[in-house]
């Protein structure tokens, strides 16, 4: 199984930036896409990013769409996170995560090895 560790997490004012890293080990050929997921204080967690480890395919939550970009490093086994105009509904655990699931998948059931993640925290 994949191990996923989260970092980059923090405190930002409205409008501010952050990027998250995930730093991946293990066992990792089954899986065909990362992914980004949040959970906000009282909320399910919920969507946020995907990317297909073949990079030809990107998917994200409309609430981002715009502001927020997922990328990934092969040589360095990292997947990224660039966070933009944060906004405080953006305050949140986030999560990286990796999928053996073919297609585009939102839903957390897709996604077999999950991180510990990190706390984003957003003042207005």
């Amino acid at each position: 199984q994949a191990h996923l560790v989260e970092s980059g997490g923090g405190f930002v004012e409205a409008g501010g930036s952050l990027n998250l890293s995930c730093e991946v080990s293990g066992r990792t050929s089954a899986s065909r896409a990362s992914a980004w997921f949040r959970q906000g204080p009282g909320q399910k967690r919920e969507f946020v990013a995907g990317i297909r480890w073949s990079g030809l395919s990107e998917w994200y939550a409309d609430s981002v769409k715009g502001r927020f970009a997922i990328s990934k490093d092969d040589a360095r086994n990292m997947v990224f996170l660039h966070m933009n105009n944060l906004k405080p509904e953006d305050t949140a655990v986030y999560y990286c995560a990796m999928t053996p699931a073919y297609g585009d998948p939102i839903g957390t059931r897709a996604y077999k090895s999950w991180g510990q993640g990190t706390q984003v925290t957003v003042s207005s």
